[in-house]
């Protein structure tokens, strides 16, 4: 994979609002972009179960982009309103599993890489953005700590709808939510992301343990 496509976009950027007055930033945007996507297109490629095609956005990414995670009220609404009802509800209306397939769940990195097999399993990653438990000594904070998280909010059904949601689909919530549509995009089975609530949630989970 050639990365000297990162270096000729910037210089594209620089070098178009340098020339071009502000009235004109409109068109330039959609030259930087249709330059961008020609960049990426030649030169990526499909290599293992790692495609090119994942490098699309949806209307959601999209939008994100254009507008720097701050899009148009209206627009976010619709879409916020669509991620939520494309959510598959487990069937037998549980949303929890078993704790400790969830902790190795979520200390998990590895999958969805081009050297893997096509039918291998995905891990959470969790750790990588989140605090877990307490006896962690090394954790991401790109996004909010989760320790005590059923300890705090209380183990309750919705609570646990809740939870099962947010992991399946964190954008229903918060359109340009860094957090990856674990279900949404197929990365994650219903009972691994069972598993995955019950270890935010179980009270035996070392989630909520001091």
């Amino acid at each position: 994979m050639n990365a000297k496509w990162a270096v000729e976009i910037v210089l594209a950027i620089n070098l178009a609002f340098l020339a071009v007055p502000a009235e004109a930033a409109d068109k330039v945007d959609a030259e930087l972009d249709a330059k961008t996507v020609a960049i990426i297109k030649r030169d990526f490629r499909d290599k293992g179960i790692a495609k090119v095609e994942r490098l699309n956005q949806d209307e959601v990414q999209a939008l994100c982009t254009k507008f720097l995670d701050k899009p148009p009220r209206k627009d976010r609404e619709r879409l916020e309103a669509e991620q939520a009802q494309a959510i598959k509800w487990p069937a037998d209306g549980k949303y929890m599993g078993d704790w400790k397939a969830g902790e190795r769940l979520a200390q998990n990195g590895s999958g969805m890489t081009w050297s893997d097999k096509p039918d291998a399993p995905a891990g959470g990653n969790c750790y990588n953005c989140h605090q877990l438990a307490a006896k962690e000594i090394a954790y991401g904070t790109l996004g909010p700590s989760l320790l005590h998280f059923g300890k705090i909010r209380g183990n309750t059904e919705a609570t646990q709808r809740y939870a099962y949601g947010q992991i399946y689909n964190a954008k229903a919530n918060n359109l340009c939510a860094n957090m990856p549509r674990f279900g949404h995009m197929s990365i994650l089975t219903e009972a691994q992301i069972k598993d995955l609530v019950a270890f935010l949630m179980d009270p035996e989970s070392p989630v909520n343990k001091d």
